[in-house]
């Protein structure tokens, strides 16, 4: 089969289109025939091997992963032996660890759901890590709730448009922060309100919110506090730099924490589960959630895609398409 395979780390120069041996199903796993995965910040900072710590789990010296991908869409082709959710010929969407960008891809059986009906293997193949991280990050570390003010800062990045539509789902009054090409995508995904970082700071606005979920991680503690009601919650789920992540959010931030009514913290590497991917299956299909696709690129295009999604510019997701949709 044909792969996206990289054996050292660095630019997306790495990534070579090879033939490699088609995988074989575990007991507990099943064998898809991959249409399109999705391209994710995750990829490149595993492809460079950046920050450096990520080195210690994706292997050191060189990747133990050579596939890069993690989002995938496509058809069940076998399933081990001790599979009983799925069988050949179901369409199927989940994460898995490394293998998106192939030909083939073997997962764990608690790794994927049944595709929406409705959805194309694009839009299926867009959801799943960005759709945990909004999920977990404002459900589970944000608390959102219905009627809150909440903003979401990086609203028109992959994370940011599955956050302003799920926070809108469960009665959320949301502001969207994006530059000024983005702003009527923000608004028709669902954002109430919308702010051009480009020509107003969002936490000098003197609006203030009871939950700010930052995809960006480019403001200070003070920044945030400032922008923050009594007893609100900042969740920093990206970052620009490691240093400024580091003294802002994990240092300054705790401060904050500690020493006012406010919280702020730094979400977690997001869970892959079976339950939450049924819970995103379900905005999906409920139409609560939309998928927003900014480009798409054939496997052979996968180095270009990843330049693409790592110049910080995607509206939505990147798409990997392996199989066009019939």
């Amino acid at each position: 089969m044909k792969a996206i395979v990289y054996t050292q780390y660095g630019s997306p120069d790495v990534l070579q289109l090879t033939e490699v041996e088609k995988p074989t199903p575990k007991a507990d796993e099943v064998l898809i025939k991959v249409h399109a995965a999705a391209a994710n910040p995750a990829d490149w900072h595993l492809i460079r091997g950046k920050p450096f710590f990520v080195r210690f789990e994706a292997g050191f010296p060189k990747p133990k992963n050579t596939i890069p991908g993690l989002d995938i869409a496509g058809r069940v082709e076998a399933v081990g032996s001790g599979v009983t959710q799925f069988q050949p010929g179901d369409e199927v969407f989940g994460s898995l660890g490394a293998g998106g960008f192939a030909e083939y891809a073997s997962v764990p059986e608690n790794g994927i759901v049944l595709k929406p009906a409705d959805c194309s293997f694009e839009e299926a193949a867009s959801v799943p890590c960005v759709g945990f991280t909004a999920l977990q990050g404002l459900r589970d570390y944000g608390h959102i709730q219905a009627g809150q003010k909440v903003l979401i800062n990086g609203a028109s990045g992959g994370v940011g448009t599955f956050a302003v539509q799920y926070a809108r789902s469960v009665g959320a009054e949301v502001t969207g922060v994006c530059s000024t090409r983005n702003l009527d995508l923000v608004r028709s995904i669902g954002a109430d309100h919308v702010v051009d970082y480009t020509q107003e700071d969002f936490t000098r606005t003197g609006q203030r919110y009871d939950l700010i979920f930052c995809a960006v991680g480019n403001r200070s503690a003070s920044a945030y506090k400032r922008a923050l009601n009594p007893n609100g919650r900042c969740v920093v789920t990206g970052f620009t730099t490691l240093a400024h992540l580091i003294v802002q959010v994990v240092l300054l931030g705790s401060w904050v924490s500690r020493t006012s009514n406010k919280k702020i913290g730094l979400m977690g590497v997001a869970q892959p589960n079976q339950q939450d991917l049924l819970v995103i299956k379900n905005l999906l299909e409920t139409g609560k959630v939309a998928p927003v696709i900014d480009r798409r690129y054939p496997l052979s295009e996968t180095a270009d895609a990843i330049r693409y999604l790592e110049a910080g510019h995607a509206r939505g997701k990147v798409i990997i398409t392996v199989e066009p949709d019939s």
